[in-house]
């Protein structure tokens, strides 16, 4: 038993690498194609010409190949990390962001005017998702805001602190802007709320605009990554399409119930 543990020992010490042992597999077969060609032509000068050549040309393909193949596999990481990123933001969009857009006409008094062009459907390609994105950001908001609804907003945005910071936690959200400026938008609004006096009352009327467009913003963002993350399922999981479609914050009387059409 002693020896073969000790014979396992000397052939694991003495055992070539695969990849040392490919390398001089390659440089044998290139040495016996080198030495058939001189036994057939006897012409050395012939050889070195074209061995120098090819020994030039090597670096040139070498820098060409691996900057091909870096923008490739840094591409394809990219996309899967997004793909896997937008899982997080789906989460987003169920624990906290569905339930603010929700609450969208009670702080935009033109709301309606902006949710009768974001109603998605089945049919709608990337180029109406592209537009409506970008109604979200040009849109005239009209913010109106009170005590009282400052007071719910806070309330609101307070019970999902944690769940907040424990995404601004995730340094992989980094390559997602959009959904950064999202979150960044959401937590400022969150802090701003939190710093004012308890009753959010006679507030100077600067301030009040301050807090209009901090409100501003962060319902923005959330429309805009909304439409984004709805066009994203649409090309890869028309199953959750399907119920994104249905509980769309934006329809008249979003549902998940499944109706005849």
């Amino acid at each position: 038993m002693i020896g073969l543990e000790r014979r396992t020992a000397i052939a694991n010490r003495f055992k070539i690498p695969w990849k040392a042992g490919l390398s001089l597999i390659l440089l044998g077969a290139s040495a016996l194609v080198y030495l058939i060609h001189y036994l057939i032509f006897r012409d050395l000068r012939h050889i070195f010409i074209y061995l120098v050549g090819d020994i030039a040309f090597l670096f040139v393909s070498v820098l060409f190949v691996t900057l091909m193949i870096e923008q490739i596999l840094s591409r394809r990481e990219k996309l899967a990390l997004l793909h896997k990123l937008n899982m997080v933001i789906g989460t987003f969009f169920s624990d906290v962001g569905i339930e603010l857009l929700n609450r969208l006409p009670d702080y935009v008094e033109n709301a309606d005017d902006l949710c009768r062009r974001l109603v998605f459907t089945g049919h709608w390609q990337k180029k109406d998702f592209q537009k409506a994105i970008a109604e979200t950001r040009n849109f005239p908001y009209k913010v109106r805001i009170t005590p009282d609804s400052l007071r719910r907003l806070r309330i609101q945005l307070d019970g999902h602190r944690d769940f907040l910071l424990r995404l601004l936690e995730n340094p992989n959200l980094l390559e997602h802007e959009g959904f950064t400026d999202l979150l960044w938008a959401v937590f400022h609004l969150t802090e701003e709320l939190d710093f004012r006096p308890g009753d959010l009352e006679n507030l100077p009327a600067a301030d009040y605009n301050h807090l209009a467009g901090d409100v501003k913003r962060a319902f923005s963002q959330i429309a805009g990554e909304w439409l984004a993350y709805a066009m994203h399922l649409k090309e890869s999981y028309p199953f959750l399409f399907s119920l994104a479609a249905r509980i769309n914050p934006f329809g008249e009387d979003p549902s998940p119930i499944v109706r005849e059409s």
